[in-house]
């Protein structure tokens, strides 16, 4: 019989603008911070931990020869803890959370620790291609095959044509863009993201504890950004407003057994109910996030009606619109659920952080408003997408 895995803790740093507060840290030593963070608040022996699963998308650099290992010893952690980096792009640490909690129920661990990082702004989107020194990453096949409908576009284009598919608006686009903003700012004012975030420190030695993104904003200032990916004149519509930030930061989740818990003397706050992985058309690219959720729902035997919170992150707003309208959620009830706390056009964007960040909020969240199931999904380049159920505890 398959183990229940268990969350027992969860943590990230904030999440820091580009060239702002986090741009200092090296991605090992930052990811080390929060691994130490989970030790600190939970009392677990390191040794303990079976291995550390990190999700990084850009793994070049500072973040080149497998960053989970090195923040392991960064950690100061004995050194017979392994570690392994895992690239699924966008879902990058959502993967690593799903291969932690598959492998405690598959009886292969007992505590793991899943977790993400990438410092955008010291090894920017797109370095791992070297400015194509060492050759382009699709090949030949891969580009034959979508040359008739135009050939694989960037993200942001495929965004663009996900609004065009949906017919979303600028005005649509800029009014998600402004919930997103209006909803994190509102919570970071009441406090809800304090328990995930573990403080760390700016270039100067003061403490950095809040999220770097947040903006105080108008439909009228949205309106005035210029189109990112298109211009006006093409139709452009997806803008710096209604995008995700490029984005510095690291997160972290504690997934063990429950025997492994119970003789710890620790107490889950949730457990992973159900999880899946699809792929999608890789021309669209972020519409994945669509049968993710109606597989991860299939699977778990439950409705929309049963989740209490959803988490879709915002790699851009026409991604997260084309989501509600063909999943549901544009009923009134439901969509209130959505993203209550902002998501990552307001938060940022790391993209190997984001999917344990997404875990961490949920979690808390549920915590908060006492629901039983949230549901988290990313979208993710190359036309895929993570989808995981998890029940408050």
């Amino acid at each position: 019989m398959l183990r229940e895995a268990v969350i027992i803790d969860a943590v990230r740093t904030p999440f820091g603008a580009r060239n702002g507060s986090l741009s200092h840290w090296h991605p090992v030593d930052l990811a080390a911070g929060t691994l130490r963070a989970l030790v600190d608040r939970t009392g677990i022996d390191p040794a303990q931990i079976d291995d550390v699963i990190m999700g990084c998308v850009m793994q070049v650099g500072e973040q080149s020869v497998n960053v989970a290992r090195n923040a392991v010893l960064a950690a100061g952690w004995p050194e017979s803890i392994p570690g392994t980096t895992v690239d699924r792009q966008c879902g990058s640490s959502q993967q690593a959370m799903h291969f932690a909690a598959q492998g405690v129920m598959a009886g292969a661990y007992d505590a793991v620790i899943a977790s993400g990082v990438e410092v955008m702004t010291r090894i920017p989107m797109g370095a791992a291609t070297a400015d194509g020194r060492y050759g382009f990453p699709f090949g030949p096949s891969v580009s034959a095959r979508y040359a008739s409908r135009g050939g694989l576009v960037s993200q942001g284009m495929a965004a663009e044509l996900i609004a065009d598919e949906w017919g979303f608006t600028r005005d649509e686009l800029d009014r998600y863009g402004l919930r997103s903003q209006q909803l994190a700012r509102q919570a970071a004012d009441e406090g809800r993201f304090d328990n995930e975030i573990i403080p760390v420190s700016a270039a100067d030695g003061s403490p950095v504890t809040r999220d770097g993104g947040l903006r105080s904003t108008s439909m009228d200032e949205l309106a005035r950004l210029r189109p990112a990916f298109r211009t006006p004149a093409e139709g452009g519509r997806l803008t710096a407003g209604n995008s995700s930030q490029i984005t510095d930061g690291a997160a972290a989740v504690l997934v063990m057994s429950v025997e492994a818990a119970t003789d710890a003397g620790l107490t889950p706050r949730a457990r992973v109910v159900e999880f899946a992985v699809v792929g999608d058309d890789p021309r669209l690219m972020l519409t994945a996030n669509i049968p993710a959720t109606r597989l991860v729902l299939e699977r778990a035997g439950l409705q929309l009606s049963d989740i209490d919170l959803f988490e879709v992150n915002e790699a851009f707003a026409s991604a997260v619109l084309a989501w509600i309208v063909e999943i549901g959620v544009d009923d009134p009830d439901l969509l209130e659920r959505v993203n209550v706390n902002g998501g990552a056009i307001a938060l940022g964007h790391p993209l190997g952080a984001s999917g344990t960040r997404l875990t961490a909020t949920l979690l808390n969240e549920l915590e908060r408003t006492g629901g039983r199931y949230g549901l988290q999904v990313m979208c993710e380049g190359g036309g895929m997408a993570n989808a995981m159920i998890i029940e408050r505890c």
